[in-house]
């Protein structure tokens, strides 16, 4: 660890950082419409979203009836990288006080890294896009170490391409990014407005935080319980 670092803090993307349904949502109903399906609209096609690319378009299959989804998948997967990769950022947008609590932690020493199921090439263009990249100083997807959350190396390699050294502490927002935490035997502050399937409450995190300017006092919280 630098002697400048406080330690290392590492964050999911999709529904922690910024709010990418309607992108993700809306090119899956242009592939819908191209396959000839009918379409999810956003609080829908919301629902779906939280765990990759895959699984997102194969429970679109599934809940429009198709009964061999692992033959028709690999060819919409496809297709569906191709549409969103067009489209990254046309809706997308940091959640609230996102940039300026980030500015914050930056400036509190923190060193910080996005840890996230998108793929790497995704994930990078739109921190870039939305003016956040400064911030990071690695940005992981599943295809950076091949392997993806909920496995905690890909959480733990992370940090280790950071170099921020002690404390370990992860922000996301579903039961997979607790789930991730927990196995990599480190803190977690989950955030209420994401995608997770279940209640946050019963995942047990460390911290719950209805508003990103809420991690600065989360963290004094966990890190005096420590």
């Amino acid at each position: 660890m630098t002697s400048s670092s406080r330690g290392t803090l590492i964050f999911d993307l999709d529904g922690t950082l910024v709010d990418s349904a309607g992108d993700i949502a809306g090119s899956l109903d242009t592939l819908m419409t191209e396959k000839g399906y009918a379409p999810f609209g956003l609080e829908q096609g919301r629902k779906l979203i939280g765990h990759g690319i895959a699984n997102l378009v194969k429970g679109a299959l599934r809940q429009r009836g198709v009964t061999d989804v692992d033959a028709a998948a690999p060819e919409l997967i496809a297709r569906f990288t191709e549409i969103y990769g067009g489209r990254l950022t046309q809706i997308t947008r940091p959640y609230d006080g996102v940039p300026e609590t980030l500015a914050a932690l930056h400036a509190e020493g923190w060193s910080m890294g996005v840890c996230t199921n998108k793929r790497e090439m995704f994930a990078r263009r739109i921190v870039a896009d939305l003016d956040l990249a400064r911030y990071f100083v690695f940005v992981c997807g599943p295809d950076t170490f091949n392997v993806s959350k909920p496995d905690p190396r890909q959480l733990l390699e992370t940090a280790k391409a950071v170099k921020g050294g002690d404390p370990l502490v992860f922000v996301g927002d579903s039961e997979v990014d607790v789930e991730t935490a927990k196995s990599a035997g480190c803190p977690v502050i989950a955030m209420a407005y994401g995608y997770t399937k279940k209640p946050l409450a019963d995942l047990a995190p460390d911290a719950i935080a209805a508003h990103f300017s809420e991690i600065p006092a989360a963290l004094r919280r966990i890190l005096a319980l420590a």
